[in-house]
């Protein structure tokens, strides 16, 4: 019983020093990646496109920050969601695509860059159409979900973008 007993300290004891330092990182094991936040990008654009403001809002942690092209920058979810209302008349369009993305070592912090296109009719009656780079931070939430935490944006000639 006594030598039972010193087996089975020691195997708790191996337990618990080598297999924690043997398991991969989160990034490693699928588990967050720039696919991960690339798959997000896609996900985003479609709740914007299906559902406004409030499908793009869905995307965005409670804590935000919005740092837009020309304007003072924006805290908070419900006061970007205040600027966001254009996203609900069906006349304009926003459409982005990431060029790039990365994530954190740690797993739970990362960004999406690329480019965008808006399009919408004017007061004229004529569509306008505008080009930009964006820059996206998002940062893993306490239930496993992923949040925008910092969104920019700037416009440019489309040649430029």
């Amino acid at each position: 019983m006594k030598w039972f007993f010193l087996i089975l300290v020691a195997t708790l004891l191996v337990g618990v020093v080598v297999v924690p330092g043997a398991r991969p990182s989160a990034a490693a094991s699928g588990e967050a990646s720039a696919d991960t936040l690339r798959q997000l990008e896609s996900e985003f654009m479609k709740a914007a496109a299906d559902h406004g403001s409030r499908g793009y809002m869905s995307y965005y942690a409670e804590d935000a920050v919005e740092v837009p092209n020309g304007e003072p920058i924006i805290t908070g979810k419900v006061n970007i969601a205040k600027t966001m209302g254009f996203l609900d008349d069906r006349n304009n369009h926003l459409t982005w695509s990431p060029v790039g993305a990365d994530i954190s070592s740690a797993g739970d912090l990362g960004y999406t860059y690329g480019t965008y296109e808006f399009s919408a009719i004017g007061k004229d009656g004529k569509s306008v159409v505008e080009h930009g780079k964006y820059t996206s931070i998002w940062k893993k939430q306490k239930d496993g979900g992923w949040k925008v935490v910092l969104d920019m944006g700037n416009a440019s000639p489309d040649t430029a973008h």
